[in-house]
C-alpha cells in the first residue's frame, strides 16, 4: 500500500487526475472504474480541463460505475446516472456505448446484479478502479457488516449513510433504502486502486482502514490486501496516523510536491 500526502483538496484532486491520466495514456482502452460523491468531484474536474487542452482522450476508454439507487431513475438529479454526466460524461468525449452503470429502475435487481457482474467480466475487469470511503468505512454502498460481499448486489443502506446523504434530496422527499453495488470481491478483482480522502472528519476511519484489523465492519479494511493500492489524501484526513505507524506497517508515505 502507498498513501501520497497532498496538502489540500485541490492538490488531492490533481494527484488522483493525474493517476488516471496516466492510465488512460498508457492504456488508451482502459476499464476505469468510477466513484460519486463530493471527493472525485475535483479529479474529475481536472480531467475535463487537461481533456479541453488536448492532453487526454476518452474515446477508447470504458467506464463501470461503483453503484446506483434502487428506485430513481436516470434523469433524476440525484442519481449518480446523473450526477456522472454532469459531472463527466457530458463534458468529455467517452462513447455512450464504453459507459456502463447499475439500472436502478430493473424490475429484477437480482437478475440486474447478475448482468452488471458478467459485463465487468465480459470486458476483463476494471484496470483501474477509483474509490472513495465513507464516514462507517464504506467503499462503494459496502456497508459495514458480518461479512464482506463478493459480487455486485443490492445493500440496504446504513442509517449513517442515509443520514450523510439525505442533505442531496429535497425535503419531504423519500430518500431511497437501497442500492445496487459492487461487491468487495468486484473491486478487488481490479488490476490498480486509487482511493481519494479529503478532510478531518474522514481520519479516524482511513486510520483504521489502514493501521486496523482486516474486518468487514470496516469494509475499506480489506484493501489492505491488495497488491496495488495507492491512497491518496489530504493533510487533514491523515491526522490520525503516525509515519512511525505506517512504516512499521509497510505502508510508503510520499509527499507531493509541486
Amino acid at each position: 500500500m502507498k498513501i501520497i500526502q497532498a496538502k489540500d483538496y485541490q492538490e488531492m484532486s490533481r494527484v488522483a487526475a493525474n493517476i488516471v491520466s496516466a492510465q488512460m495514456i498508457l492504456f488508451p482502452g482502459s476499464v476505469l472504474g468510477l466513484a460519486t460523491g463530493d471527493t472525485p468531484i475535483g479529479m474529475y474536474r481536472q480531467l475535463i480541463e487537461w481533456y479541453r487542452k488536448g492532453d487526454l482522450d476518452f474515446g477508447k476508454a470504458r467506464t463501470v460505475n461503483l453503484d446506483e439507487y434502487v428506485g430513481l431513475s436516470t434523469e433524476h438529479e440525484q442519481s449518480y446516472n446523473w450526477f456522472m454526466r454532469q459531472h463527466l460524461f457530458s463534458q468529455v468525449n467517452l462513447l455512450p456505448h464504453n459507459i456502463f452503470m447499475p439500472n436502478g429502475l430493473a424490475e429484477d435487481t437480482a437478475a440486474e446484479c447478475v448482468r452488471y457482474e458478467a459485463n465487468i467480466r465480459a470486458m476483463g475487469g476494471i484496470d483501474l478502479q477509483v474509490l472513495g470511503i465513507g464516514h462507517n468505512g464504506h467503499i462503494g454502498f459496502n456497508e459495514p457488516g458480518p461479512v464482506f460481499t463478493k459480487n455486485t448486489h443490492v445493500v440496504t443502506l446504513s442509517e449513517r449513510t442515509l443520514a450523510a446523504n439525505s442533505r442531496f434530496f429535497d425535503s419531504g422527499e423519500r430518500m431511497p433504502r437501497q442500492a445496487i453495488t459492487m461487491g468487495m470481491g468486484t473491486i478487488m478483482q481490479a488490476k490498480r486502486i486509487v482511493l481519494l480522502c479529503a478532510g478531518e472528519s474522514k481520519a479516524e476511519i482511513l486510520s483504521r482502514a489502514v493501521l486496523g484489523d482486516i474486518d468487514p465492519m470496516v469494509p475499506a479494511s480489506i484493501l489492505q490486501l491488495h497488491t496495488d493500492v495507492t491512497i491518496v489524501a489530504d493533510q487533514a484526513a491523515l491526522g490520525r496516523m503516525s509515519m512511525d505507524e505506517l512504516s512499521a506497517n509497510g505502508v510508503e508515505v510520499v509527499t507531493e510536491r509541486e
